[in-house]
């Protein structure tokens, strides 16, 4: 059978089902220190003392640590530096001589349990100077911070706008909220003094690059730090980044000589992991009477909170190159200030960028074809790209790329759509019901996703003298189904059993080189270099046996790890472990081993696209809204294994419910954060999940990797708060007045109040 292409169902579940998953909290070493960490209780003032004596009184408490301590360690660099001289701006490992916003760390305490370590964490007092916050950055004025500002732009905007029939101007927001996984963040560390080497267990999605900064931080040799990835319960973008906790467990390790065990608590969660969102746009379109929109200009403002990040701008660098869209505009321009505030700093969260330029987008077109008497679905058909036009180069860059779509046909995704709604019925059904006194709508939102970011990614892949396959992969496990993936691929490709594949993730002593999971790259570039890698095993397996068979090699196929010539399986054969047994140092000429390594480059992102659509039904008098329907269309290239894809769809679809009508991370004037536990922020369950619809496609694949893959982990969120909320303006008869994410019950009352 192939195995691509094919739903096989997912080889990582067993220790998940079974209860013997490896999460953070599940790691204990003899002899092992917990820590604790101290929080500031104030948004922003100066940090004029830390007293830690009464903790350090305590019988079982090691050490205490403050900003003193840690000087020496220098804050946390960027992954991602698109714009230079921003350094000023990263976050120190403990606060230094202020505190920026409510839960940043202060101090630590070391000690010999978790219960003792909490005990004494209270007994430590911050003297604080309290400061006037920044909540709103926008409105703030001089009082605020401005990091810098990415600007991209193509085309004649002067002309564009110059005597334009039509000028529709808004302004949109998507407040703050983020990935809320099951399982909090935590690490273990420890120093091995007879190796010198410093070892972390816990996520990372980026474990390479985790590995280089922590060694770069604490003044260690490369090859003196070693992370190794558990299992983990969600990613979302937040997770398995470097944040100040996992530094400090490391230095602990490193300098009292014994295990360090930190595990988050959730409200420790919610107030110091990464937030995301938060942005607020003017935009403004130049509109021809027939829909044709002729330019666009868009500033907005990112609350990108009190730090800045791993990530630095990158957020605000995919509003600006991602918010065109689908869409042909002959100009552009986009202008994103990135403003400091004192709340959790932001960094990215699934489809980071995409979610809200396409909620701004998609709004946008809605308005439009308001103000021009058109069918919204018809605006959008007329200003799309053709497929006579790909690869579609957009004129700017994107991550460092240039932004060059690389196959599609976005007109007949459309189509493919509106015949899936049955459009022409469903409106006139949903015009039935809002006859009948129900207050129903249907809204839609075209997108284009990026994924496949590179440079590079490798694999190892080998064939033991018993015939076992291993797969070796620089990427990390984020629940994505990697394993399931890379195993699907390398038994295709070199014809062997799926069972007798296993794939080893997440270990940086495995290779020397690795970029991780994030931006949908795994499938795309650790998928490719697999396919290498399995190549070159399967033509050295195939020259060794073609001199035991007196064969061509061109002759000879392989299936089920059986090697013979083609078309006389029955006939003599010898098996991939007969031929790793041949290659034995010393037996032949060549290299030893069944092994092989393929490097995957790209220099482009390849984009896959879709469209969300829903159909929801409003309570004008409790503002809750109902999402009867929500359908995903979406074009992936080549889908691995569909029904991974339609669960990733699902997943995101689920979070961009939640970013469109529950989740706020807000806080009041004084920089207090309002929804620091569930009780106040509030998720999505499975009452307010619809049945998700996907039609999944596969007829545009990429031209730019082996398998013609696009990446499917975020196509399921991206467009879901611009559906949404266009359907709510449908539903209540408000084209324009839908301006903001979330749509919580009280906002949709009052647009419900006001349109009566």
């Amino acid at each position: 059978m192939s195995y691509v292409g094919s739903s096989v169902k997912r080889i990582e579940d067993r220790p998940l089902l079974t209860g013997k998953a490896r999460f953070a909290a599940d790691l204990c070493l003899p002899d092992q220190l917990h820590m604790r960490v101290v929080r500031s209780p104030v948004a922003h003032g100066r940090l004029l003392d830390v007293d830690t004596s009464e903790a350090l009184a305590m019988d079982g408490v090691e050490a205490v640590w403050t900003r003193e301590d840690v000087r020496d360690v220098p804050p946390i660099d960027f992954r991602m530096p698109w714009v230079e001289g921003l350094e000023r701006f990263r976050q120190p490992i403990l606060a230094g001589d202020h505190v920026r916003y409510v839960g940043e760390p202060v101090a630590i305490v070391l000690a010999e349990d978790l219960y003792l370590a909490e005990d004494a964490a209270e007994l430590v007092f911050a003297g604080i100077d309290e400061l006037d916050p920044v909540v709103d950055p926008v409105a703030a004025g001089p009082g605020a911070i401005e990091t810098t500002v990415v600007e991209k732009a193509y085309g004649d905007l002067e002309e564009a706008f110059g005597d334009a029939p039509v000028v529709v101007e808004m302004e949109l927001a998507v407040g703050r909220h983020s990935g809320v996984p099951m399982e909090t963040r935590g690490a273990l560390a420890h120093y091995d003094a007879t190796r010198s080497v410093l070892e972390m267990f816990g996520a990372a999605k980026v474990p390479h690059h985790n590995r280089a900064a922590i060694a770069s931080m604490l003044g260690l040799p490369l090859g003196a730090v070693v992370l190794r990835e558990g299992h983990v319960g969600g990613g979302f973008g937040i997770r398995g980044e470097l944040y100040p906790e996992d530094v400090l467990v490391c230095l602990a390790a490193l300098r009292l000589g014994r295990p360090i065990r930190w595990v988050e608590d959730r409200r420790e969660h919610m107030l110091a992991a990464n937030h995301s969102r938060d942005q607020v746009h003017r935009i403004r379109a130049a509109v021809e009477p027939d829909g044709w929109i002729r330019g666009v200009i868009d500033e907005f403002w990112v609350d990108q909170g009190a730090y800045l990040r791993t990530h630095q701008v990158t957020v605000t660098e995919l509003t600006t190159s991602m918010l065109p869209g689908p869409y042909a505009w002959p100009a552009y321009r986009s202008r994103g200030h990135v403003m400091l505030s004192n709340k959790t700093p932001c960094g990215t969260y699934r489809a980071p960028g995409r979610y809200e330029s396409t909620f701004v987008r998609e709004r946008l077109i809605d308005v439009i074809a308001h103000r021009v008497g058109l069918d919204s679905a018809e605006v959008r058909r007329r200003n799309l790209v053709l497929p006579e036009r790909m690869p579609f180069k957009r004129g700017i860059t994107a991550l460092g790329t240039e932004l060059t779509y690389d196959s599609g046909d976005y007109p007949g995704l459309l189509d493919r759509t509106l015949e899936y709604l049955d459009y022409e019925r469903l409106t006139a059904d949903l015009s039935r019901r809002r006859s009948d006194g129900e207050s129903v709508g249907l809204g839609m939102g075209f997108f284009v996703e990026k994924s496949g970011l590179g440079p590079f990614d490798g694999v190892k892949v080998t064939v033991d003298e018993a015939g076992h396959v291993l797969v070796i992969t620089g990427v990390a496990s984020i629940g994505q189904g990697v394993e399931t993936v890379l195993a699907q691929v390398c038994a295709d490709t070199l014809g062997v059993g799926i069972e007798s594949v296993r794939v080893r993730h997440g270990q940086t002593d495995d290779l020397a080189y690795g970029m991780g999971a994030f931006a949908s790259r795994v499938t795309v570039m650790s998928g490719s270099a697999t396919l290498i890698a399995a190549r070159r095993v399967r033509r050295k397996a195939l020259e060794v046996a073609a001199a035991v068979l007196e064969a061509d090699p061109g002759d000879l196929t392989i299936d089920r790890g059986r090697v013979f010539v083609r078309g006389s399986a029955g006939g003599p054969a010898i098996t991939l472990a007969e031929v790793a047994q041949r290659l034995r140092p010393g037996l032949t000429g060549g290299d030893p081993g069944l092994t092989a390594e393929g490097w995957f480059t790209a220099d482009h992102m390849v984009y896959p696209y879709g469209i969300h659509a829903a159909v929801v039904r409003v309570d004008p008098d409790s503002g809750l809204v109902e999402v009867e329907r929500l359908v995903v269309c979406y074009e992936v290239g080549k889908a691995v294994n569909p029904e991974l894809v339609n669960g990733q769809i699902a997943g995101g679809a689920a979070q961009g419910i939640g970013g469109a009508l529950l989740e706020d991370f807000a806080y009041d004037e004084s920089g207090q954060p309002l929804a620091a536990t569930f009780m106040d922020y509030l998720m999505p369950t499975i009452a307010e999940m619809p049945e998700v619809e996907v039609l999944l496609l596969e007829e545009a694949p990429s031209p730019l990797n082996p398998l013609g893959v696009k990446g499917a982990g975020e196509g399921g969120i991206t467009a879901v708060g611009a559906a949404i909320a266009n359907a709510v303006a449908d539903a209540l008869g408000c084209p324009q007045e839908v301006t903001r994410l979330p749509l919580d019950p009280e906002r949709v009352r009052r647009l419900a109040a006001d349109r009566a």
